[in-house]
């Protein structure tokens, strides 16, 4: 047992009794694995509505379990959301508010470090986004500090790991602007090597020998596949555009999205090949809601949330709600709908749970979905918290309340979610005793996250935050709206092509 970060006697004590199983329990473990697209929107799939784009494979996957259409990530943006994903636990808590700021500490215990305890083998793929890959140089330049951001995904628990630090373009992802000072590491070293063609390609392509190791060893595994698809650039190989040649510069978009779906495809059969797909729990979700949203007015993005307001940065449904299934055959029922909320903080819990780890005695945000997403439960109790631009919201059961003041009530809101998808009808008049209780909530959630990114969960006498603390404001500020014209929105760029098409 290492789990060196962790100084808690209990947990340690709980971890013990599993040092010694042998290979033979070993593979009667679960594999696992996480799949991510990046700005994907909520109605940007075929099992969520979408008849434009193709995604014959993810709607097989959902097909095969459950298609989770309230499910949240993390967080509105990127880094934040992964952060979630792998601790279990709300990024303000270690000082990731946004994108390119802070960097997961070394103090925080992930999945990776849990499993690779459990005897796993353990990697990640694609887009880390986590801190930089370099002490020296960042995509970002010198501003995002590469030495003291320096957070690489192989002093986190995995022994295999192919990444890059920031987002890539979706054709030919090692070359372009998006690759200056942000290549892809090959377990801690760069690497041009096999880096032309789709990016989803590109990334399935180290996944899969990854698998076929760990079969071969007879060993369980845990995959992480973060994609690049559809955040920009935006381009598609000639194959892909010819698909949409009818749909101007939307085209890019949905070819690369397409580009991805194959990718998952390829996956499914690559389990199946090996005969361990049955024995293998998988998440699909998006870290956020699409950069833009035609359904928002925002004609120059392909980008859909599905009906949902808001997008990307937005703490409206259609910044947060994202498209997710799971599939585990003969857990998770085919065809199944789960419509209870659910977020990317509930992996951690779900995960230790399953393979019976005791959660250390630390705050976690998230908790144990495996009975909603099997269809056990159609309850959850635990909220689900998000902080973001000095904006605060908490969903709780069919409700949702935001704020963005500590001292004043004034424009605070309270939307029952299942009778108000646009978030456009503010009960806090009617129901005043549900909103006092989730603010009550909702504040006290905030105290925690600035004891822990203070460093109260850590028995460190040297930690210090990479970044100060966010929070809300003290005062009333504005009424609380969808930011539709935020920065990065209306004024983006046109999705890219590219005519060439290179390998598949």
């Amino acid at each position: 047992m290492t789990f060196r970060r962790l100084k808690i006697p209990t947990f340690l004590v709980a971890l013990a009794c599993f040092s010694g199983f042998s290979q033979a329990n070993e593979v009667k473990k679960p594999n696992i694995i996480l799949m991510m697209a990046d700005d994907l929107g909520y109605g940007d799939v075929g099992f969520n509505g979408n008849k434009v784009i193709k995604t014959p494979s993810l709607d097989a996957f959902a097909k095969a379990g459950v298609n989770m259409t309230h499910s949240y990530a993390g967080g509105p943006v990127c880094s934040p959301t992964r952060g979630t994903c792998l601790t279990g636990r709300h990024y303000q808590r270690y000082g990731i508010h946004t994108a390119n700021v802070g960097h997961l500490p070394r103090e925080e215990i992930t999945i990776s470090e849990m499993l690779k305890d459990q005897g796993y083998m353990t990697g990640h793929f694609g887009k880390w986004h986590l801190g930089t890959l370099s002490k020296t140089s960042s995509a970002k330049g010198p501003k995002r500090k590469p030495l003291e951001n320096y957070s690489p995904p192989q002093e986190h628990g995995y022994d295999e790991t192919f990444v890059v630090e920031s987002a890539v373009g979706t054709w030919d992802p090692g070359y372009g602007k998006r690759a200056v000072n942000n290549p892809f590491y090959h377990n801690g070293k760069t690497t041009m090597e096999n880096l032309k063609g789709g990016a989803a390609r590109v990334v399935m392509d180290r996944v899969i020998p990854f698998i076929e190791k760990a079969n071969a060893a007879g060993k369980p595994f845990f995959a992480v596949i973060w994609f690049n698809a559809p955040h920009e650039d935006i381009l598609a190989g000639e194959k892909y555009l010819e698909m949409y040649k009818d749909y101007d510069q939307s085209a890019a978009y949905y070819g690369c999205v397409t580009e991805l779906d194959e990718q998952v495809g390829r996956l499914q059969a690559e389990l199946k090949k090996h005969s361990i797909y049955k024995n293998t729990l998988q998440f699909f979700t998006s870290d956020n809601g699409p950069e833009g949203s035609l359904h928002n007015g925002n004609t120059k993005r392909a980008g859909s949330s599905g009906g949902f307001d808001g997008r990307k940065r937005d703490l409206y449904d259609g910044g947060v709600r994202v498209p997710t299934a799971a599939v585990w055959p003969g857990i998770i029922p085919e065809n199944s709908v789960s419509d209870v909320p659910a977020s990317t903080l509930d992996y951690f819990p779900t995960i230790a749970n399953i393979v019976s780890v005791p959660l250390p005695k630390i705050p976690y945000d998230g908790t144990d979905i495996l009975p909603q997403i099997s269809g056990k439960t159609q309850v959850r109790n635990k909220a689900i918290p998000f902080i973001f631009g000095g904006l605060a919201s908490l969903v709780k059961g069919k409700y949702k309340y935001m704020t963005k003041s500590s001292s004043s009530e004034e424009h605070d809101i309270l939307y029952d979610l299942s009778k108000d998808k646009r978030e456009k009808n503010n009960l806090l008049s009617s129901l005043p005793e549900v909103g006092q209780e989730m603010r009550k909530e909702i504040l006290n959630t905030l105290k925690s996250f600035e004891d822990s990114h203070n460093g109260k969960d850590y028995n460190s006498s040297t930690y210090k935050p990479a970044s100060a603390f966010k929070t809300i404001s003290a005062n009333n500020g504005q009424p609380i709206s969808p930011k539709n014209n935020q920065k990065g929105g209306s004024k983006s760029k046109k999705a890219k092509t590219s005519k060439k098409e290179t390998s598949k």
